[in-house]
């Protein structure tokens, strides 16, 4: 078991806290293993009444996944990265399905595959702390674990917004938009886990008790905005709404998508129009990892790592270099599905 998560039992309570400050407890291979193999050994367990997700010491829940490991498989044949996606992804599919209730408390930066690991749980508590995105467009990849689910089933086109721009929000917004179920302070965390394992089947009481009123949410003043310039489903018409608006919110988030990779953001357009329409939530995860294998091996993703993570630069070289360089082919050939064997599967 790895130490990277420490996977714990207290009466009718089981606990999975993950394990890595130094890296914001983002998720490698072994962590996404010790989740899965928790969730399958408690499944059955009648002694198991619910259980609580949460971090160890550090500044957040957790801050995505092994990126630099990734971009280094994708510049060679790919094989861990597909291993990692597989897992990462039946351990988010489980997480989604599982029966018994889970408490998430997203105090801290909660991005990427953090967000993979929270939003599937029942309860999903947020804080003053919460700083919650999903920016992988930053890096040439997309909103996945997932992410094509949640964000086509946000009110209007806040979905898009989010997955093209990485916008950061924090937990007010969170409990507004409904990625949150409760609004705590951080100083109550602790109590509200003491009262969960205390009396596992009064979760909802527990949680209401100690929330409080959530601040304003900022977002929802930019509602109409939204609605309005990320109306569309094709990047070159919301790039044209931004520009022609001319205002100081408007131009904001054109400067935003110019540093962005144009290849996905096509791509997470896409992930989002396909996933308002899934069936379940395992067709999702299925269209995902095809994605997620051949976007893996293209130039962009290994370029923003690059650029953002390992030379921190912060001076990406988009390849290709604009949206219209990003044909309706490539995209196409992005979403194909993968050879009969090589398909995810959720076991």
């Amino acid at each position: 078991m790895t130490e990277d998560i420490l996977v714990t039992v207290e009466g009718p309570v089981a606990y999975l806290r993950l394990n890595r400050p130094k890296a914001i407890h983002a998720l490698n291979l072994s962590m996404c293993e010790a989740i899965t193999a928790a969730l399958e050994d408690w499944r059955a367990d009648t002694a198991i009444e619910a259980i609580i997700l949460d971090h160890a010491e550090g500044r957040g829940f957790c801050a995505g996944g092994d990126i630099r490991m990734l971009a280094d498989s994708g510049s060679g044949d790919g094989s861990d990265a597909r291993a990692f996606f597989a897992t990462e992804y039946r351990m988010n599919h489980r997480l989604f399905t599982y029966v018994k209730p889970i408490v998430a408390f997203m105090d801290g930066i909660t991005m990427g595959g953090g967000v993979g690991i929270a939003l599937p749980c029942r309860y999903r508590v947020a804080t003053e702390n919460t700083k919650f995105a999903m920016p992988e467009t930053g890096i040439g990849l997309f909103p996945d674990v997932g992410g094509g689910w949640y964000l086509s089933r946000l009110p209007g086109r806040v979905g898009q917004y989010l997955a093209l721009t990485g916008h950061r929000l924090h937990g007010a917004e969170c409990l507004a938009l409904g990625l949150a179920t409760h609004y705590l302070p951080a100083d109550r965390l602790e109590e509200a886990k003491a009262r969960i394992a205390a009396d596992p089947q009064a979760i909802d009481a527990t949680l209401d008790a100690l929330s409080i009123p959530a601040p304003d949410a900022p977002l929802l003043a930019h509602r109409e905005a939204i609605d309005r310039l990320f109306a569309a489903d094709d990047l070159e018409t919301i790039l044209a709404a931004l520009d022609a608006d001319g205002g100081d919110w408007a131009q904001a988030q054109r400067a935003t998508l110019a540093t962005k990779s144009p290849q996905a953001m096509k791509v997470s357009l896409k992930l989002v129009l396909d996933g308002a329409q899934m069936p379940t939530f395992e067709d999702e995860m299925r269209q995902e990892y095809a994605v997620a294998v051949h976007v893996v091996q293209r130039p962009d993703f290994a370029e923003g790592v690059r650029a953002l993570i390992v030379d921190k630069d912060n001076a990406p070289r988009w390849n290709p270099a604009t949206p219209a360089e990003v044909s309706d082919h490539m995209i196409d050939r992005i979403f194909a599905p993968l050879p009969a064997g090589e398909e995810w599967t959720p076991n």
